[in-house]
């Protein structure tokens, strides 16, 4: 049988009466609970609690683990890029499959069968008994979220409904009898349109960016988080609502006074510190992971129509040595941090830029060159923010341009040795100019290089490969790195790279 087969069937097997449910031994569990209880099965199990999370093995993952067993409400704080809300939402991992409420009819809120919160779902219960219809909610339905700018105080916790109060109206003036459908008074349980959080009752809401929700928001999230009910405009009117809350939020804002009240900062159980990569390799890894994940295709190595790229280790490292050092640098603005997006975006551009030469020449594998980085501006602009306070007047652009020569300069002097580049610099010296680019056929290299033999030997000290496109690369960024190093110099337009002393 299909997997569809084996979900229908057990879709079939579930409970659709109060008195099926109770047959079946079903027990209801607090959200804390169930979480609790099922981390504590998947810590048994072993295996990877947070697939796809790389880098927080040792960090981030135990703290998670300690709150969700001691039962805590959760605020993520990290700089932008951090899998902060990814982290939140892998939370519903932890989740019953699925979950049984009473199918009652525009109730907003998906009551537990055996003990309902509202006023309707008790009218329910008590109206239907045994016979009342269950229906089953989903572990990927159990989550929501909501990013604080914006967000009112009706939109996550309630506020009174003037339609409903209208219809109670209209309705007694018609002689009818005033109930849930037709109307309610102002006071009461039925005037009410529910917010995001009672919505959730039994469920995980996230709360993004915090310190940009309103005071008066967060004033309403007092009650909620310590004593589990909802009050609208004073109204004698709460409900014990089952949530776990969880929030994110960047550390300086976070921290700048008057941007999130004391007593709800006193009222988060715990707090979820998130990092960037603490290695360079990690970050690889991280930005391989995203590319493919977000789309990027590397083709296959087999099949030359697919124009596969095959992408060195220094490559690599140069697109994750720039957000390193861009992380570092003073003309960064490192309050508002340098996402990993930027070595994604810069990565998938790269490649791209390879298979587009690929493509054009007939020539395969593609493998990237420094001179396909020359368009990595436009993957890169808008992801990191100038220091204003500093005295420098760089714009992005150029601030781009010397982060990338710290970058190659990095990964160069990791690889070549310093005896004998004066050699290849005096051979420049002598007024000799190479031009390189990203449209140039990887065999021409050769030939390009026979004015500085050196930069040949050099070439294979990066790989021993006798593959025209992988020797293309490597001197590419022989020339890259003595550029970087300050020993030659270079002009750049339209793709091409000429390099001279």
């Amino acid at each position: 049988m299909g997997a569809e087969g084996r979900a229908g069937s057990r879709e079939q097997r579930r409970p659709t009466t109060l008195a099926e449910l109770r047959a079946s031994g079903w027990q209801s569990r607090p959200i804390k609970r169930e979480l609790r209880e099922n981390l504590t099965d998947a810590l048994r199990a072993g295996g990877d609690l947070f697939p796809g999370i790389l880098g927080y093995d040792h960090t981030v993952i135990p703290e998670i683990v300690n709150a969700v067993l001691a039962g805590h409400d959760m605020l993520f704080m990290g700089e932008k890029g951090q899998a902060k809300s990814r982290l939140m939402r892998m939370l519903v991992n932890f989740l019953d499959e699925a979950i049984p409420y009473l199918d009652i009819p525009g109730c907003p809120v998906h009551e537990d069968p055996y003990e309902p919160i509202t006023s309707q779902g008790k009218r329910f219960l008590a109206t239907h008994g045994d016979a009342a219809p269950i229906a089953w909610w989903h572990r990927e339905q159990r989550y929501a979220e909501r990013l604080a700018p914006g967000t009112k105080f009706a939109d996550i916790i309630g506020e009174i409904d003037p339609a409903k109060i209208l219809g109670m109206d209209a309705s007694v003036q018609d002689g009818e009898h005033p109930n849930a459908t037709a109307g309610a008074s102002l006071g009461s349980e039925e005037a009410l349109h529910f917010g995001l959080i009672p919505r959730m009752h039994r469920g995980l809401f996230a709360m993004n960016e915090l310190p940009d929700l309103d005071d008066l928001v967060q004033v309403g999230l007092f009650n909620i988080l310590e004593e589990r009910d909802v009050q609208i405009r004073g109204y004698p009117v709460s409900f014990e609502i089952d949530v776990m809350v969880l929030f994110s939020a960047n550390p300086q804002t976070y921290n700048r006074s008057g941007k999130v009240i004391p007593q709800l900062k006193d009222r988060i159980g715990a707090t979820i510190q998130t990092h960037y990569p603490r290695s360079r390799e990690a970050g690889i890894d991280i930005t391989e992971q995203e590319a493919l994940k977000d789309g990027l295709d590397l083709g296959d190595i087999n099949d030359p129509s697919t124009f596969p790229v095959v992408v060195p280790l220094f490559m690599k490292q140069v697109v994750e040595e720039i957000s390193l050092h861009a992380r570092k640098s003073k003309f960064v603005d490192q309050d508002s941090g340098v996402s990993a997006r930027l070595s994604i975006a810069n990565y998938k551009q790269m490649v791209a830029s390879a298979r587009q030469r690929a493509i054009r020449q007939n020539e395969t594998p593609a493998v990237p060159r420094i001179s396909d980085l020359a368009h990595f501006h436009a993957s890169s602009l808008g992801k990191l923010e100038l220091d204003m306070m500093g005295t420098h007047q760089m714009s992005e652009r150029q601030v781009l341009d010397a982060i990338l020569a710290q970058a190659i300069g990095s990964v160069f002097s990791e690889y070549i040795d310093e005896h004998g580049v004066g050699e290849i610099a005096d051979i420049f010296a002598k007024g000799v100019k190479i031009e390189v680019g990203d449209t140039l056929p990887s065999t021409h290299y050769e030939s390009i290089v026979k004015a500085v033999p050196p930069v040949w030997d050099r070439a294979f000290e990066v790989n021993a490969s006798e593959d025209p496109a992988v020797r293309a690369s490597c001197i590419e960024f022989v020339l890259a790195g003595l550029w970087a190093t300050e020993r030659v110099s270079r002009a750049e337009r339209f793709g091409t790279m000429e390099y001279e002393v």
